[in-house]
């Protein structure tokens, strides 16, 4: 008995390609998140990613970016506050 492997082959409709596709750029959503969210396997997200790209940067990259942004805030934040709590108390 054969296994033909082709059939085995889900087609994803292009609306929800666009929206998997948003939610990364967007909402910051990984494409392990994404992969997990939607059932599909994380090479055909970085696929689509692939194949969309052009000379801006990935969706990919953009999510990347917000994310190490979004960390870099907190960062400074609770190093602003430890400063601001080390004035407050060398002045006591």
């Amino acid at each position: 008995m054969t296994t033909n492997f082709t059939n085995m082959a889900k087609r994803i409709d292009q609306e929800l390609k666009a929206r998997i596709i948003e939610k990364l750029k967007s909402e910051g959503l990984s494409v392990r998140q994404a992969s997990a969210e939607f059932g599909l396997s994380p090479n055909t997200i970085y696929g689509w990613l692939g194949r969309s790209a052009s000379g801006d940067p990935s969706a990919l990259e953009i999510a990347k970016l917000r994310r190490e942004n979004n960390e870099l805030k907190q960062l400074i934040g609770g190093l602003t506050l430890n400063m601001e709590r080390g004035k407050k108390n060398h002045l006591r």
